[in-house]
């Protein structure tokens, strides 16, 4: 009989960090779609946890337009109004105006550079970095490439991508692999 499996502890709290975990968090992404939906999570889980991100995403997903950018840049007031009465997401004006307004720099990159991953994978050389962490204390909340991807975000119009924000997009898209080397994600991730 196979022994448990040892993941990293902060995701322990309930089936959804666990399954996010598990088939998620540190996969290197390199679809835009899929690149610009964690831009967007990541925008609003600014000054909150990821569990309660986790909780709203298919709410997110289904207000936002299955987070299709071109469609999210036409957003008028009626529906920035009705995201603003919707319970099921995080109704932060902020938050939602800036969604629409990353929408248009996701879209003005893309059109640069031929697609966002190309942009965004440059902060770390193309490559996964992968970290050797042993408890959860070392992990950082930004580095200086989320220093560096924060600078050139804001210069390019983005909203709500502070380092730390940055970092966290890097975390969630596998632009680092920031799984504990104790966890057996760990290993699995190395071999991408």
């Amino acid at each position: 009989m196979k022994g448990k499996l040892i993941r990293c502890g902060w995701c322990l709290s309930s089936f959804e960090m666990i399954l996010y975990h598990d088939t998620e968090w540190g996969v290197p992404v390199h679809n835009d779609m899929k690149l610009f939906e964690f831009i967007i999570l990541d925008t609003f889980q600014a000054g909150l946890s990821w569990s309660i991100i986790l909780k709203k995403r298919n709410a997110l997903r289904e207000a936002f337009d299955n987070f299709n950018p071109k469609i999210i840049l036409e957003y008028k007031s009626e529906k920035i109004n009705q995201l603003l009465k919707n319970p099921l997401i995080i109704r932060n004006k902020l938050k939602i105006l800036s969604v629409i307004n990353n929408a248009k720099a996701f879209l003005d990159i893309k059109d640069r550079f031929g697609t966002f991953d190309k942009f965004i994978w440059r902060f770390v050389d193309g490559e996964t970095i992968h970290n050797k962490w042993e408890n959860l204390n070392e992990i950082p909340t930004k580095t200086k490439q989320s220093d560096l991807m924060s600078d050139e975000l804001k210069k390019r119009g983005f909203k709500f991508v502070g380092s730390t924000i940055c970092y966290a997009f890097m975390q969630a898209t596998g632009m680092v692999n920031d799984h504990l080397i104790s966890c057996f994600r760990y290993k699995e991730l190395c071999k991408l």
